[in-house]
């Protein structure tokens, strides 16, 4: 396993990450599973650990509580906040209130006094840059949490969110969480360069492309997935976007099987190639999952190799536009662009 600092803090962390999403109903993970996951993982050398509240309704973070219980300080300990927790209007967002009353309750199912890394799940629109950063500041002052990041923030919110703390003598976030794969490589052109501007860490989600690049998705086999059950439009091929994501990743797996690497290897290889990124987050939902993952810790593609998926999927292209889960709330809401 290979290291690398997180930002600016200082902090030394693998370039895989244990991302804990399938823990509970959503990847129908047991505890027991769970635990074996997490055992297999830090015997590895994983050290970072991210979940969210969101995850299972709160599950993920309880199972994680449980299979760190008694080894939590040497863990460098992720999860998020924002996403809705429920029907109530104000249990979601990036208010000061949510965030106080969220991360406490985040703190008792982890069963823990501290996280390392809070993170904004989303940009939360509705809420100011000075009234997240000052609550998060609150926070971080009071030992709750060590530092705070953003997730799939567009580029021009993380600047802004920078100039916020500059501007109001805030903590800033020290790291990003976006979606980055062979297949999605837009953040390429925006986000990134930014993210290397202000030194921020980049840990990259769904560097398996919702496992589109796990090797199970493949022309003319019958393939079923976690996320072809929760989302089987993402795996139409009546939709023109799938039917380009299979083409190419026939052709990503041609050059894989040439340079005597599996698809994963080849995927992870690339995510934890490019210099902004610190580490690349795999979610397993079982241990055989977790072992073909691990296979790629110490692959370094060469030169070459990088040319060649550049040649299939170019640099900041998205092969799934829709996807790109940053999309300005205006470009959504018709209501938001007319007066």
């Amino acid at each position: 396993m290979q290291y690398r600092t997180l930002g600016p803090t200082g902090v030394q962390v693998s370039t895989l990450v244990l991302g804990a999403m399938n823990f509970g109903t959503i990847g129908r993970t047991t505890q027991d599973e769970a635990t074996a996951i997490v055992d297999a993982a830090l015997e590895a050398g994983i050290n970072l650990i991210d979940t969210a509240d969101m995850y299972s309704d709160g599950q993920s973070e309880e199972m994680v509580g449980k299979a760190i219980a008694g080894r939590r300080d040497d863990i460098v300990l992720a999860t998020k906040a924002c996403m809705p927790m429920g029907d109530d209007r104000n249990h979601r967002g990036a208010s000061r209130r949510w965030l106080i009353t969220e991360l406490d309750a985040s703190l008792r199912r982890l069963g823990v006094d501290h996280v390392d890394l809070y993170q904004i799940h989303r940009w939360d629109p509705a809420t100011s840059d000075e009234e997240t950063l000052s609550a998060l500041t609150d926070l971080q002052r009071a030992g709750k949490i060590r530092y705070f990041g953003s997730s799939t923030f567009p580029a021009y919110r993380l600047v802004q969110a920078q100039w916020a703390a500059r501007d109001h003598h805030l903590s800033r976030y020290v790291t990003e969480q976006p979606s980055y794969s062979i297949l999605q490589r837009g953040i390429e052109t925006h986000v990134l360069p930014v993210t290397q501007q202000y030194g921020l860490g980049v840990l990259a989600w769904s560097p398996l492309a919702s496992g589109w690049l796990s090797g199970a998705v493949r022309e003319g086999r019958q393939f079923t997935t976690n996320r072809s059950a929760l989302l089987p439009e993402r795996f139409d091929l009546s939709i023109p976007s799938n039917r380009a994501r299979l083409d190419a990743v026939e052709l990503l797996a041609k050059i894989a099987d040439e340079a005597g690497l599996t698809l994963i290897q080849l995927a992870l290889g690339f995510v934890t190639a490019h210099p902004a990124v610190t580490s690349a987050i795999i979610g397993p939902r079982t241990l055989d999952h977790l072992h073909a993952q691990l296979a790629a810790a110490d692959t370094a593609l060469s030169p070459d190799l990088l040319d060649a998926i550049d040649s299939i999927v170019p640099p900041g292209t998205d092969l799934a536009p829709q996807e790109k889960f940053d999309t300005p709330p205006a470009l959504l809401d018709p209501s938001l662009r007319r007066r």
